[in-house]
């Protein structure tokens, strides 16, 4: 009997493949960037806002995607003045934003099941409308990141030729800030704040193992994605482990793999006898004569 025949494993299947899409889609921008790590600071601020649901009795995931949205403006803006560090500005994120979530879920009435819930993720328990709420955004933040590759590709590999182009720096890079707070957000439910950068990321080094171009490289990163998440959520029914846990461990596991693959190849490549050219014609010509 197939454990996908209960709804709600279904709901946790189409969540993870969803964001197992889009989180890549996304990352690879991030991955260019250097930013590889801005997940996990915007998640922790993420924490905070979710921390203030709680407490004013509000809808948590409302108010983390408030709060992801403002820490994701304010640490591009940060970076743009270049007045502070990315990798401060990130340290400030993530120090400031769990701090904040656990004072604030500590002054709540919450236990702490609903803390971890958020922090290690809890994809089983999606609900009919959080599944909706995942389709409608991950689907956003997909089409927004294909349909705008070319500029975004063109700010993230060279912003002042992007910004001599005439290409609106400045509203592109809160695009991405933005449609990070809204992937890590939608994310929470499956990984949670904790791991959200690995489903960012991992994909997208794994890919850059094997292809070359950026397109090559993007579409092989959510293929990788794809196969995470949904291996992932099977693991986790069958062996009854954490289903955020599960995805992030698979995907850590295909880039080891996808990495031996490869180092293995091209040893191979360079230990192969380079052919012979080819006679030249009147080389030809004088060896029969």
């Amino acid at each position: 009997m197939s454990l996908f025949q209960y709804e709600f494993m279904l709901r946790a299947l189409i969540g993870a493949l969803i964001i197992g899409l889009a989180a890549p889609a996304l990352g690879i921008y991030l991955v260019q960037r250097r930013l590889a790590l801005i997940g996990d600071g915007i998640g922790h601020v993420a924490l905070t806002g979710v921390g203030a649901g709680l407490l004013f009795q509000t809808s948590p995931v409302i108010m983390a995607v408030i709060a992801a949205t403002i820490g994701a403006i304010a640490i591009e803006l940060i970076r743009e003045r270049g007045r502070t560090s990315g990798d401060l500005a990130l340290a400030l994120l993530f120090y400031g934003g769990i701090a904040g979530g656990v004072v604030l879920v500590g002054l709540s009435d919450s236990t702490s099941a609903n803390l971890n819930a958020y922090l290690f993720g809890a994809l089983t328990t999606t609900s009919r409308s959080d599944l909706v709420t995942i389709a409608v955004l991950g689907a956003a933040v997909l089409i927004a990141m294909i349909a705008l590759r070319p500029a975004l590709f063109a700010v993230c590999h060279d912003e002042e030729y992007a910004r001599v182009s005439g290409l609106p720096v400045r509203g592109l890079n809160l695009l991405l800030a933005i449609t990070t707070a809204v992937t890590v957000t939608i994310a929470m439910r499956a990984v949670g704040v904790l791991l959200i950068s690995a489903l960012m990321v991992v994909p997208v080094a794994t890919a850059q193992q094997v292809t070359r171009g950026f397109r090559a490289t993007m579409a092989a990163a959510m293929v990788l994605g794809l196969f995470a998440a949904g291996a992932g959520v099977w693991l986790a029914a069958v062996a009854d482990t954490a289903p955020g846990a599960s995805v992030v461990v698979l995907a850590i596991a295909s880039f080891i793999v996808v990495t031996l693959l490869a180092a293995g190849w091209r040893r191979i490549r360079r230990a192969r006898p380079e052919p012979e050219p080819a006679p030249e014609p009147h080389e030809v010509l004088l060896g029969g004569s």
